[in-house]
């Protein structure tokens, strides 16, 4: 069952009557909008309700910020990548996603819509047309206007009791210890002065880190002052939208001036990122690397931004406001080339460290940088097309890896078509790399004709340079297509031809280390056990010293298909444990599909049914998760189809299908932990 939530920040003030109230309206409607000013607390209020329901352990939840996201290109893969649908199928995207969850009982969460409107209709209307287990919370400043939807307006606090218990809270964090009876008196001033809006609460309350709290009141009350309405009390929404503008406003006007400079051009940011993005990014001669750690550090103390683990992240109406700032300044276009260029060079690293022990960081900090690494990609398709094709082919693989196929394809497609040049070779290895990525994901959505024209396009581009690093990832992807078709010999004679023309030895390069993969799942597959357990072992040996995982994984899928082969189940098991221990670390979720597979017919082997159906029963749930039905090289299906004939045996057919429809409707991340944790 799905259960992928942000943390929730703290607890919720106040905000009962309305987290009921909300409750009850998820189990009467299907689209939810929580509508309400910026800064209001919707988002705070939808967390907690999910939370709520996936407390409750009924349905599944998922939750997606689509706050970093600039236009509705990305929509739809990042609803997918919130309900852990990593698409590898032929089928349309929406059309895939809705057969996945079209028998699933789950609540979504949209965050921040309002961007997006006309985008998230038509994405939400096929999905609770199509899926009617799906139930959807959203936020955002306006209705969405669908048919259906119930709208609730999430209010400020009460400005006499919960707004005051929050501003002391906050109050208390910034270390300046419990309020006396006149400090509650004055903090209730200042929540009627400020509507009661919590975003407005706390970022008064974070200026109590250089001014006293009668300052505060003082300083923000004069401003207010000068931007209250001048009659009646119509349009009260739009006067609250002011509130917090000018609360934003004099928070800004508050800033040192090396902070207020970092707010315009933190807001260049799509998502959290670490202090080294922030230094890369904003510093220069106008504000050093030193200026930026200390100016980092106020904004920090101020809530204006907030640390999560080590990353640093700012609210979408505060950046909003600095973005503004950034315009003024006239340093967007400067700040927009500086965050893409960044990102390349962090991709290169990410690239240079696959082959050793920072592999899996690498995976991490892909994983971690995903809005950033888009929004990158976006700004160089428009003005550096071929930085945008380096940057895609660099990103290609770890992506295909780790279910962003959808995205890895449409980047590198139109990074290769704007590049283009009819009837030239294009110098250098991008293009090489580019294709070569294409391909990649070409053949994981089972489009193997195409992933082979692209193998071969790759092979004259990597000739024409004179590559040999481009002859071998072309020899890998010519042979991995091969194996797919059920040849094993063509697969291993390509990568012999392209392994025997480069120099170097057996872990000199990634492509040396591809094809040595493709080596061991020919030979295994011709029936050559005795090599292929001596070629996987040697080749697991290498990863092992280097710390590497990718390959490693294989390797070790490879040795326990080959012990499935020779009925050694116990050390089969063993094999498909490290291998799916492997996948985690970097997040594949098609090598965890497989993984699931083998693991499961380890256990039928042995002769464990219960734990082989839970591993077959998740299995199902990455395989679907995946957008396929279950695949992998030909030798497995008869492997799966006979330890699946076995389990049922050892259970009986009822005892079985009972054990896979519960295994299924479990969340498969619980259910994979616990057969790991059995095989430990």
């Amino acid at each position: 069952m799905l259960r992928n939530l942000p943390e929730p920040p703290d607890e919720l003030v106040g905000r009962r009557r309305e987290l009921a109230y909300v409750a009850d309206a998820l189990d009467r409607h299907r689209l939810v909008v929580l509508t309400g000013v910026g800064g209001v607390g919707k988002s705070r209020l939808a967390l907690h309700a999910a939370e709520q329901v996936m407390r409750a352990g009924t349905r599944g939840v998922a939750w997606a910020d689509l706050w970093p996201l600039t236009n509705a290109r990305l929509l739809l893969a990042t609803v997918a990548d919130a309900l852990d649908f990593a698409d590898h199928a032929t089928a349309e995207p929406l059309d895939a996603l809705c057969a996945w969850l079209a028998g699933k009982d789950v609540l979504l969460v949209l965050d921040s819509c309002e961007h997006l409107s006309a985008a998230c209709r038509d994405l939400l209307g096929r999905l609770l047309d199509d899926c009617p287990g799906v139930t959807v919370l959203a936020t955002s400043r306006e209705a969405l206007g669908m048919d259906g939807e119930h709208r609730v307006v999430v209010e400020p606090l009460p400005p006499a009791s919960d707004a005051v218990e929050l501003f002391c809270r906050r109050a208390a964090a910034t270390g300046t210890g419990p309020m006396g009876p006149e400090g509650v008196l004055t903090a209730a001033r200042l929540s009627r002065r400020l509507e009661g809006i919590p975003l407005a609460l706390e970022l008064a309350a974070g200026q109590l880190t250089h001014h006293t709290l009668d300052e505060v009141e003082e300083l923000l009350g004069s401003r207010l002052a000068l931007s209250a309405p001048q009659a009646g009390p119509a349009g009260r929404v739009h006067f609250r939208q002011r509130t917090l503008r000018t609360t934003i406003g004099w928070s800004h006007e508050l800033c040192e001036p090396a902070e207020r400079l970092l707010w315009a051009r933190f807001s260049v940011f799509r998502d959290a990122v670490d202090a080294e993005a922030v230094r890369a990014v904003c510093a220069d001669e106008a504000l050093r690397a030193s200026d930026v750690e200390r100016a980092l550090a106020g904004l920090e103390r101020k809530s204006l931004v907030a640390r999560v683990e080590g990353r640093f992240r700012m609210l979408d109406t505060l950046r909003e406001y600095g973005r503004m700032w950034l315009g003024e300044l006239d340093e967007t276009e400067v700040l927009s080339q500086r965050h893409a260029a960044y990102f390349l060079r962090r991709a290169r690293r990410a690239h240079a460290d696959w082959p050793g022990p920072a592999q899996m960081d690498a995976y991490r900090w892909v994983s971690a940088a995903h809005s950033d690494l888009c929004a990158a990609l976006d700004h160089f398709l428009t003005t550096r097309p071929q930085q945008a094709l380096e940057l895609a082919g660099l990103l290609g693989f770890f992506w295909s890896c780790c279910g962003h196929l959808r995205e890895a394809t449409g980047y590198l497609e139109e990074a290769l078509a704007l590049t283009e040049e009819p009837g030239a070779v294009q110098p250098g290895a991008v293009r090489t790399r580019a294709l070569w990525s294409l391909g990649v994901a070409r053949v994981l959505c089972g489009e193997h004709e195409a992933a082979e024209r692209l193998a071969l396009a790759c092979r004259r581009q990597a000739a024409a340079q004179e590559e040999t690093e481009g002859a071998l990832h072309a020899a890998y992807l010519q042979g991995l297509v091969h194996l797919l078709r059920g040849r094993p010999m063509a697969a291993r004679f390509v990568v012999d031809g392209a392994l025997a023309s480069a120099e170097g030895g057996p872990f000199a390069s990634v492509g040396r280390v591809l094809c040595r993969l493709i080596r061991v799942f020919a030979l295994t597959a011709e029936g050559l056990r005795e090599e292929a357990r001596r070629e996987a072992v040697e080749l697991r040996r290498d990863c092992v010293v280097r710390g590497e995982w990718w390959t490693r994984s294989y390797a070790e899928y490879q040795l326990a298909l080959l012990a499935l082969f020779e009925d050694r189940a116990e050390e089969a098991a063993g094999h498909a444990v490290a291998m799916l221990d492997g996948k985690r670390r970097i997040g594949d979720s098609f090598g965890i599909a497989l993984g699931l597979d083998l693991l499961a017919s380890a256990l039928a082997a042995q002769g464990a049914g219960g734990p082989a159906v839970a591993a077959y029963g998740a299995g199902e749930n990455y395989w679907a998760a995946v957008g396929h039905p279950q695949r992998g090289t030909p030798e497995l299906g008869p492997v799966r189809d006979q330890y699946e004939s076995t389990a049922r045996s050892l259970l009986g057919d009822s005892a079985y299908d009972k054990a896979l429809l519960v295994s299924v409707l479990r969340d498969p991340e619980s259910v994979l932990e616990e057969l790991l944790d059995r095989k430990r």
